[in-house]
């Protein structure tokens, strides 16, 4: 299965934290998925981070590819067809960061590895 990490899943596997689910943290470790972070994740951790509102232990350029890389997760670059995309879907949720995430998913066949309900509003496959 291919996974599309969020962004707060990332956070929280980054940081081991409790907040995790059983279920996403057993898809996240089977070695036989293919997990990806998107770009529009690493933006988004930068956005936050310059703003005060995501403290880091390292600075995001550090933190983010460190992270991942120890994780076993794949960059996913933001492509042409998924942006296109990003754009058709409807006014379910307004996060540009998720609905980004949301169009990458739908375009790439992924599953999305999130605890936010509102992106279950989309034909897209979520798992937590």
């Amino acid at each position: 299965m291919k996974l599309l990490v969020d962004t707060c899943t990332f956070l929280w596997i980054a940081s081991e934290s409790p907040r995790l689910s059983k279920t996403a943290a057993a898809v996240f470790l089977d070695r036989n998925n293919e997990r990806y972070l998107s770009a529009a994740s690493a933006w988004e951790i930068g956005i936050k981070h310059a703003a005060g509102r995501l403290p880091l232990p390292e600075r995001p350029d550090i933190f983010v590819p460190m992270v991942r890389d120890a994780s076993g997760i794949i960059a996913l670059d933001i492509d042409e067809e998924s942006a296109l995309h990003a754009g058709r879907l409807p006014g379910l949720h307004w996060d540009p960061f998720d609905r980004m995430l949301v169009a990458q998913a739908v375009v790439h066949g992924m599953t999305i590895l999130t605890p936010d309900s509102e992106i279950e509003q989309y034909a897209v496959r979520v798992l937590w």
